[in-house]
Formats: structure tokens, C-alpha cells, sequence
């Protein structure tokens, strides 16, 4: 079977353990250290096997084989598709079922990584999955103060809408904000909004 790594666990040395984002499934695997394993790494995607174990309920991590990224040695873009795929082990290690959605906008995301700045891919990639989720503000109320916004519009955690004087946070251009909720593209988003956007995402799903 094939995941994302989306959190790993140094335990007694060099072993792990690992939290992967497969398809349809969240799996925590131990993984022994040994000179014939290869490397892993957070946001590696691999394929795998599990061998359950008779001592522990955490299956053990096996037969690993990594699934390389045709923009696997840019630094810069590894960093910040790392930084990415950390955020989704927050968000979902209570999930009780999480489908197929998380795998995909991953295995998506990974695809367009470096087709256009990654910053990008992850922002759209996240409106996405608020959608998804119901969490998507469209609405032009500010969170914090209630009253209607009339121009532009900050974001915040979550990306909730608020008054740029509210948050004391860089706005957004309307049509920029409004092509990003109707068709996922930041065509109409600058460079410095979308690293604004990219700072409140890192803040977590």
C-alpha cells in the first residue's frame, strides 16, 4: 500500500514511529532501525507493507520503498512541503474516519508542487479541503466584530474574515479572495498575499 509520512517518532535511538496518511486510513507503525533500511522522512510518500506484532498493537513498518518527487532535491520546496504535510497530523490524529479526501489533495498537491510556487498549491490545496470540511467563510462578516466588510478582507486562523483594522493583519484584494473560494486558482493573488495566507496556514489546519 502507498502513504504519506506525516509524522515521525524517535524512540530507543534510531527506531520510529510513524504516522502514515494512506488511502482511506491513518496508520501509526513502529519501524526498527537497521544499516539495510532505507532513509525516510517526514512527507515522503512510500509504499509499505505491515507486519502485525503479538507484543504490541502498533504494527511494524516493513518492505519500505520510497516514491520519489521529481522536485525531491530542491531544498526549498522539500522544507516547505514538509512543513505542509506536518500540519495534517494535527489535524486528523483523532479522526475516527477520514476517507479517501486527505490522500488525494495530498497525492494532488504533491503532483503541482513544483509547477507553479508551492505556496500557491498548498493555499488552493487548503481551501479545498475547508470546503470539504464545511469551514469555508464566504461570508463577509467579520469574525470578530460581526459588522459587514465593504473592502478588503483580512483572514485569520482558519481563514475567517475579518476587518483588516480588526486583526491588524494584511489584507486580501476581493477578486483575488473571490476566484480562490469559486474556482481554487490564486491567479488574482500577489506573491506577498499569498505568503500572508501561507503564514496563517502554517498556524494549522
Amino acid at each position: 500500500m502507498k502513504g504519506f509520512i506525516i509524522n515521525l517518532n524517535r524512540v530507543k535511538e534510531e527506531d520510529l514511529i510513524v504516522t502514515i496518511l494512506s488511502k482511506g486510513n491513518l496508520e501509526t507503525l513502529y519501524r526498527f532501525y537497521g544499516a539495510r533500511h532505507g532513509v525516510i522522512n517526514l512527507g515522503f510518500l512510500i509504499d509499505y507493507e505491515i507486519e502485525p506484532s503479538s507484543k504490541s498493537t502498533i504494527g511494524r513498518l516493513k518492505d519500505v520503498i520510497h516514491i520519489g518527487y521529481k522536485w525531491i532535491n530542491n531544498h526549498e520546496q522539500l522544507r516547505d512541503w514538509q512543513s505542509f504535510c506536518a500540519l495534517f497530523y494535527k489535524h486528523l490524529k483523532d479522526a475516527e474516519a477520514i476517507g479517501t479526501f486527505y490522500y488525494e489533495l495530498l497525492e494532488n498537491a504533491s503532483q503541482e508542487w513544483n509547477r507553479q510556487n508551492p505556496k500557491r498549491v498548498a493555499v488552493e490545496s487548503y481551501v479545498k479541503l475547508l470546503e470539504q470540511e464545511g469551514r469555508l467563510h464566504k461570508d463577509k462578516h467579520c469574525f470578530l466584530c460581526s459588522r459587514k466588510i465593504e473592502g478588503n478582507i483580512s483572514l485569520i486562523r482558519a481563514y475567517l474574515p475579518t476587518h483588516e483594522n480588526c486583526s491588524h493583519t494584511y489584507p486580501i484584494n476581493k477578486k483575488g479572495l473571490q476566484e480562490l473560494y469559486e474556482n481554487k486558482s490564486s491567479l488574482f493573488l500577489s506573491d506577498k498575499e499569498i505568503n500572508r495566507l501561507w503564514n496563517v496556514l502554517m498556524e494549522g489546519l
